[in-house]
């Protein structure tokens, strides 16, 4: 299938791989075109415009940075709709807005194209290794005939409402991401200060009832002093927040989010560009 792909970041390069590696002809679009060179090394084919690449696509992918960039590629005079075809299949897989998603596929499935909104969990590891856990929104057709590729670069793959509930799973998912990324950190903090040895901690957390994704794939990279982005503190930083601007229209609280968004702001001053283990570099500033 040939297969329309925007957005070459960590998490894109990853997906584009595995995509090529299965036999699939990926076209591929990037705002900065030298951040497409690895993808286009290993057999991608660059297009000049969003448009282009859903022109020459029979099912068109994007995976960008914010809620903004994703109406911009989609909606713009040369974006992904400009360029789409009747039948098309067109997935966001940017972790975005609920109500963005919602509009993207009104507006699509007027001018006749299916719209998914398909959010993925796993960062760098899973965009890499083709084990990406994907939750999707969107029409149940649609969703069983883009089930082979979402095959190909996930684990799992899960339908899970109407067009704009993929966004709202990833956002119940991101809430507990947080929350174990920052606990990990605070029991970090207190083992080391208490003078027990992290690599102690790693083998008793990550093999009992503290154990999550956090303590199993974050805390190596700190005890290693890798603050390497797999998923970026700036993004974690727009989905509390998004996650918390849909929970204030759901007119429900949550205050443990709240808090987080208030830690990765002030994280996100320095480190935004980093991962988010880079959380634990907050607590010796609290010190």
């Amino acid at each position: 299938m040939k297969i329309g792909s925007i957005g070459t970041g960590v998490m894109g390069t990853g997906i584009i791989n595995n995509l090529l590696a299965a036999g699939h002809q990926v076209v591929v679009y990037n705002r900065t075109k030298s951040h497409a060179e690895e993808v286009i090394s290993n057999g991608a084919t660059w297009a000049d415009s969003p448009a282009d690449v859903a022109r020459e696509s029979e099912m068109t992918m994007t995976m960008v940075g914010y809620p903004k960039d994703v109406e911009d590629v989609w909606t713009r005079a040369d974006g992904v709709f400009a360029g789409a075809k009747a039948g098309d299949i067109l997935i966001d897989m940017t972790t975005s807005s609920p109500k963005l998603a919602q509009q993207l596929a009104q507006q699509g499935e007027a001018a006749g194209y299916s719209v998914l909104d398909a959010p993925v969990s796993g960062g760098d590891i899973g965009a890499k290794n083709g084990t990406l856990s994907i939750m999707v929104g969107g029409s149940k057709q649609a969703f069983a005939c883009a089930l082979p590729i979402f095959e190909v670069i996930g684990k799992q793959t899960v339908h899970v409402g109407s067009a704009g509930k993929g966004q709202h799973m990833k956002m119940s998912n991101n809430i507990g991401v947080a929350a174990t990324v920052l606990t990990m950190a605070e029991s970090m903090v207190y083992a080391k200060t208490a003078g027990l040895k992290l690599e102690d901690a790693y083998q008793i957390w990550s093999g009992g009832a503290a154990s999550s994704w956090s303590v199993t794939h974050y805390m190596p990279r700190v005890m290693k002093n890798d603050f390497l982005p797999g998923f970026y503190v700036k993004h974690l930083l727009k989905d509390l927040r998004i996650a918390l601007d849909a929970a204030d229209e759901m007119s429900i609280v949550l205050p443990g989010t709240e808090l987080a968004e208030k830690l990765f702001a002030k994280l996100s001053q320095k480190y935004g560009d980093e991962g988010v283990q880079a959380i634990v570099k907050l607590w010796a500033e609290f010190q």
